[in-house]
């Protein structure tokens, strides 16, 4: 029946499981598929890392490429992507290892970003990410974002 509860209304199944597990009943519990679920957090964890990064590091492109197009709006953008990516390593320190190859896979996604929102096409931009680490999270990165 869990199962079926499962596959038709997730939701109630989701309640289900929580009061299982708050009453100790937990030979009722759907194992299965709390395993699943689970490991599915675990993982919306670093692909929001790596959503976020891509953001950030597609706008530290469309800044280094298109100097004359610089907003506020772009400059906010950086700002909040630091600040969220900041809150989701404190939050999940775990994610940290994962920072540098999370980076290779999100700058592709950001080359994506700033070939669809501007002129530039992926000729014109670095194959490979030429950010370190560091510059990530300084605030003085990139050159120009405090004058904006």
């Amino acid at each position: 029946m869990q199962s079926n509860l499962y596959e038709t209304d997730f939701y109630a199944w989701t309640l289900e499981q929580a009061k299982l597990i708050k009453n100790g009943d937990l030979q009722r519990l759907d194992a299965d598929n709390l395993v699943e679920e689970i490991e599915s957090l675990g993982k919306q964890q670093r692909q929001e890392l790596e959503n976020r990064l891509a953001i950030l590091l597609g706008h530290f492109l469309k800044w280094d490429y298109q100097p004359n197009r610089r907003s506020k709006s772009w400059k906010a953008t950086i700002r909040e992507q630091r600040r969220t990516i900041q809150k989701l390593m404190q939050q999940n320190p775990s994610l940290k290892p994962y920072l540098e190859e999370t980076i290779v896979d999100a700058y592709e996604s950001g080359l994506d970003l700033v070939v669809r929102e501007t002129p530039l096409d992926y000729q014109d931009l670095p194959k490979n990410c030429t950010y370190r680490l560091e510059q990530l999270f300084d605030p003085e990165f990139p050159s120009g974002l405090n004058e904006v």
